[in-house]
């Protein structure tokens, strides 16, 4: 027989049900075996870091002002936990945040956690998303995937591909390119799009569906609506409206 909560709080039905979760023992050891990852210090920082930025032992060792392989032995937990990642780039190896839904809940509890129990922590924090206060090599490389994407219009290129490619974390690339550029990286380039497109459509004699693959859109319907809401016509009207 099911023993009774001693105390009528008139909550049951909201017992039963807190109860029932309660039992799922396997769930709650799995979200305490996550927590217990960076119940180390030293590891919780070079997880931080890495949710910011993609970093070899090296770098990271002398961030840490730690000894090689004792990041060597942190990096190693997190990755084969799955919360971080690790690539190689000609000789070097490089480790970042992985792009999953555990390693970003994560990232976010920790800065939470951080706000509410280090206030100066959240002020400087803010202070450098504000003031877009990002590390110099940090906005090179987000000119560099400006300039690659804009070199290639025609193609649809991932925020992963370009994450692999410029050895930075998505969200980084992500915040660090709207904060140089003003607009999110999918807005941005969907205008450098459109320019390029009223650009063909003025000097060139391409029909719309070439024009439409060159600057990365398969389905010439899809590219004319997109075209229509960025300049108020569709690309016909606005080359005859050129002439």
């Amino acid at each position: 027989m099911e023993q009774k909560i001693t105390h009528n709080h008139n909550e049951y039905f909201k017992l039963d049900f807190l109860k029932n979760q309660i039992g799922r023992q396997q769930d709650f050891q799995t979200v305490a075996d996550i927590f217990s990852l960076l119940a180390d210090s030293s590891r919780l920082k070079i997880f931080w870091l890495l949710c910011h930025s993609k970093e070899c032992v090296i770098n990271i060792a002398q961030i840490l002002k730690m000894t090689n392989p004792a990041v060597s032995h942190h990096l190693k937990i997190l990755r084969e936990s799955g919360l971080i990642e690790s690539y190689r780039d000609e000789r070097e190896v490089f480790y970042t945040v992985s792009n999953g839904t555990k390693s970003q809940a994560l990232h976010s509890i920790i800065e939470k956690l951080m706000s509410v129990n280090c206030p100066d922590f959240d002020s400087k924090h803010e202070k450098i998303n504000e003031n877009s206060d990002y590390l110099e090599n940090q906005i090179e490389t987000i000119k560099k995937v400006h300039d690659y994407l804009t070199q290639n219009l025609s193609k649809r290129i991932t925020i992963e591909e370009l994450s692999k490619q410029f050895a930075m974390n998505p969200t980084t690339l992500k915040t660090v390119f709207k904060d140089v550029y003003g607009s999110s990286l999918a807005a941005h380039i969907k205008e450098h799009r459109m320019e390029k497109a009223a650009e063909l459509l003025v000097n060139s004699q391409m029909p719309v569906n070439q024009i439409a693959q060159e600057v990365g859109y398969e389905s010439q319907s899809k590219f004319s609506s997109v075209f229509k809401e960025f300049y108020k016509m569709t690309p016909k009207d606005y080359k005859k409206s050129r002439q």
